[in-house]
């Protein structure tokens, strides 16, 4: 279903349960062709972007299927490095199966990764890193060849600490002769669950949630149960969505000790957030009030929810200020946004200010990227009358089904 239609106006009351990161499930998957036996990755959201991993993992021989609460991987008949093109360009954490397969096969071809418009998103820093463990990259056809006769450890410092960067370096490691010591790592959760996991199969990685981890390669790996932690980003949506729509909701499972940028932000906006053992609690205020965000690697505000807050502050309380420090290209959602009556101006591409303004109009629009998509169902559920958001396919990425639990807390929301 490409469409969703929504019918505003409606606040949002009980409680939703969040489903399994994303974010933690594709390089977890990734690390599945490392280790011998099977593998059980419970809580595994069943969103496109797993779909797609599903299908590389498939194509490369391994043997996968879904049980009731996760999904059963078995590498053993990985023999060859070649990945499917329509999953690769689909798909830009396809990228994390670089350091995976190199190290099991010692060589790949890929297309080069897609995924959503929203920067240039360069792989120079992958590239560079896994160069230095003794990989060889060419390019022809617009295809990318990679063959590394032995991976070895080497000394690593990251420019920026990109998360996929970290996670192939990681990948790597354990597979390469002697120790890596990574420099300058991202700090981002996925990263140590991705080391939990392994470290779970055997792995021997010291630093893990630091920003040097050392990784001591060559040992056998065997297959784990493991569960994947709920959904960050997902409990953010869910919970801005609450302050925009109005209403209270209660968040079952939110990971609120990943989200303290996020609950702060909460709180400025006017928000009342409760946090327990069954997840966090949230309340709205009536009109949300006026906030100032810099995106940064965590534990900085996350990128993937600015546009969330953007589209919520169009009905707030004063002037908010959003500032864009990791991809260029992540307003995409202004002009949709003021076709619905909102009032955002744009200090190049990197910064808007949102001067709220007393009501949204439904309107017809496209989701173009996965955040942007999820910010736009947002805003259809804030404004009066009916939104219809073409390009869903984005959004269904990273949400297992947003409609869904969006009804689940009273909103007029259906696919189409």
């Amino acid at each position: 279903m490409d469409s969703i239609r929504i019918q505003g106006g409606v606040a949002l009351q009980g409680k939703v349960r969040i489903h399994g990161s994303k974010n933690a499930s594709l390089p977890v998957l990734a690390a599945t062709l490392l280790v011998e036996g099977r593998s059980f990755i419970e809580n595994c959201p069943r969103i496109a972007d797993v779909y797609s991993m599903v299908s590389l993992l498939k194509d490369l021989g391994c043997s996968v299927y879904w049980q009731e609460t996760g999904l059963v991987v078995d590498s053993t008949q990985v023999k060859r490095g070649e990945m499917c093109r329509e999953a690769v360009t689909g798909m830009r954490s396809s990228l994390c199966l670089l350091g995976a397969l190199l190290g099991r096969c010692g060589e790949l071809v890929m297309e080069h990764p897609g995924g959503c418009v929203i920067g240039e998103r360069p792989i120079d820093l992958h590239l560079t890193a896994l160069g230095q463990m003794g990989v060889e990259f060419t390019e022809s056809g617009g295809r990318l060849q990679a063959v590394a006769s032995e991976l070895h450890g080497a000394c690593i410092r990251l420019p920026f600490p990109s998360v996929g960067a970290t996670e192939n370096v990681i990948l790597a490691g354990v597979a390469a002769c002697g120790d890596t010591i990574l420099e300058g790592a991202a700090l981002e959760p996925e990263i140590r669950t991705l080391c939990c996991y392994l470290q779970c199969c055997g792995a021997y990685i010291e630093g893990v949630g630091s920003s040097r981890i050392i990784i001591h390669g060559g040992r056998r790996l065997y297959g784990t149960a493991f569960a994947i932690p709920a959904d960050r980003i997902v409990a953010g949506t869910y919970l801005f969505g609450c302050i925009g729509v109005g209403g209270s909701v209660l968040l079952e499972c939110a990971p609120e000790e990943e989200m303290a940028s996020v609950l702060s932000a909460a709180v400025q906006m006017g928000g009342r957030v409760c946090t327990s053992p069954e997840g966090i609690y949230i309340q709205a205020p009536g009109r949300p009030g006026p906030v100032k965000i810099v995106t940064a690697p965590y534990p900085g505000f996350p990128t993937d929810l600015q546009s969330i807050v953007l589209a919520v502050e169009t009905l707030g309380r004063g002037c908010s200020h959003i500032e864009e420090t990791i991809f260029e290209n992540r307003f995409r959602i202004v002009n949709d946004l003021r076709k619905m009556g909102a009032c955002i101006e744009e200090a190049g591409c990197r910064s808007v200010a949102v001067r709220g303004v007393p009501g949204l109009r439904g309107a017809r629009l496209e989701a173009r990227e996965l955040r942007g998509g999820a910010a736009l169902v947002i805003a259809g559920m804030m404004a009066e009358g009916e939104t219809i958001i073409s390009g869903c396919p984005y959004i269904y990425r990273g949400y297992e089904n947003i409609g869904r639990d969006f009804r689940e807390l009273g909103a007029r929301v259906t696919s189409v």
